[in-house]
């Protein structure tokens, strides 16, 4: 008996598998503010609205971090009394459930350790967002920062087709965190990657040891710019110096500016990553590349675009502390060519304005935006001594010069791969 001609193709179809859609990601601008990746994202809310609110991405993390504020819209428990607990302390709470980025959902269920800040704005001084996305979320997903085009990229594993030169990475399977066989003056060392740090951070061991090689590779005291982090009070003693070449994976760095920390600090990073390590590559190293995170394959991808033609370190040279209530303290100034670079400048005033632009109220990228510029340029700081306000016409510098012969960040190519 002969079937009809769409019975028969209505049997067969049904005997064949249905294709399964390829799984999609999502990509959404980004606000980048003091080389920190800040993004859009979407909470629900008990009343079964959701709530926008400034997330910041931070895969050098594994901790979920929430302002108390922002856990108690979500209904979230706190495991302390905040009114018996210190301002600013951090307390355990539970994560939410989830957040959106674009149009998709992901799942937070993987952030176990969630605390919350108690009484601040924000997740971090200087910074606006509320919420951090963590390495033990961004872990389950395919991730691509892509810093030329102020953009960042998620979707499920093998939704993003990730381009440039490849790197195995070493991944702690529990927390997400990333390190990177590396080599630096022809010695093999293991650096982690954290893009969610504004400067990178080695052993202060290590980098004393390369300044007494290598005296003339570029070095100051006083953490000013990118490296002027959270406005520690030992900021202005740390040392930065910039390297002219750094092996990351198969990927070749130059000119890299780097901050130095105590090998208490160093401790700290290793115990967390479960391997020992000598330090950090934060975002400041890669600003000209698009950073693809293949968790699924333990594999980091770098692809470089043009350079950037202003070096970070073009500012006027204070450190700035950023205060709960909006302010910004100088906590000192960076020397000049063996002087204060901004002598009316002290330690104690409060910066409250830069040419006529407010400070108070501004994240830390924003205040370090107005004190760049080109070297020679001069910026008028608003500032308050004893209860008295006066201005200082300071100097913008060129801290930290490139290393003579080698390009800010040229673009590479892995003999070994094509694309």
């Amino acid at each position: 008996m002969k079937l009809p001609a769409a019975l028969a193709a209505a049997l067969l179809s049904s005997l064949v598998p249905s294709a399964q859609p390829f799984p999609t990601a999502v990509t959404v601008p980004i606000t980048l503010d003091h080389n920190r990746t800040i993004i859009d994202v979407y909470l629900p809310l008990p009343d079964g609205k959701s709530k926008r609110v400034r997330a910041w991405v931070d895969n050098g993390n594994p901790e979920l971090t929430i302002t108390q504020a922002l856990a108690q819209k979500l209904g979230l428990q706190l495991s302390q009394d905040p009114a018996t607990t210190k301002p600013g302390a951090a307390v355990p709470t539970a994560a939410p459930t989830s957040l959106q980025i674009g149009d998709m959902t992901i799942s937070l269920a993987a952030a176990k350790d969630a605390k919350a800040l108690l009484q601040r704005e924000s997740v971090a001084p200087g910074c606006s967002a509320e919420i951090t996305i963590p390495s033990t979320v961004l872990r389950n997903y395919d991730v691509l920062f892509d810093y030329p085009n102020r953009q960042f990229t998620i979707g499920p594993p093998g939704s993003i087709s990730f381009k440039g030169e490849s790197s195995k990475a070493i991944l702690n399977a529990q927390t997400g965190l990333i390190q990177i066989a590396s080599t630096v003056e022809g010695k093999p060392y293991n650096i982690a990657l954290d893009l969610g740090s504004s400067i990178s951070l080695l052993s202060d061991e290590v980098i004393a040891e390369w300044q007494k090689i290598h005296n003339a590779w570029p070095h100051m005291t006083g953490a000013i710019a990118a490296a002027n982090m959270w406005g520690a009070d030992d900021e202005p003693q740390h040392n930065l110096l910039r390297i002219p070449s750094l092996q990351l994976g198969t990927t070749n760095l130059t000119n890299v500016a780097v901050a130095a920390l105590p090998r208490q600090s160093m401790k700290f990073f290793a115990d967390r990553a479960g391997l020992a390590t000598i330090g950090l590559i934060g975002a400041n190293a890669l600003l000209n590349d698009r950073v693809g995170l293949d968790y699924a394959h333990s594999t980091i991808y770098l692809q470089a675009s043009s350079p950037s033609t202003l070096p970070a370190f073009d500012v006027v040279g204070v450190i700035l502390r950023p205060e709960p209530d909006g302010r910004y303290t100088i906590l000192g100034t960076a020397e000049y060519q063996g002087k204060p670079s901004v002598p009316d400048v002290k330690a104690g005033d409060l910066l409250l304005g830069v040419d006529g632009a407010p400070a108070t109220g501004a994240t830390m990228g924003q205040v370090w935006s107005l004190l760049g510029g080109a070297p020679g340029q001069t910026r008028t700081l608003t500032l308050e001594r004893e209860g008295k306000r006066f201005t200082v016409d300071a100097p913008v510098r060129r801290f930290l010069p490139t290393t003579p012969g080698t390009p800010m960040q040229s673009p590479r190519r892995n003999p070994h791969r094509s694309n």
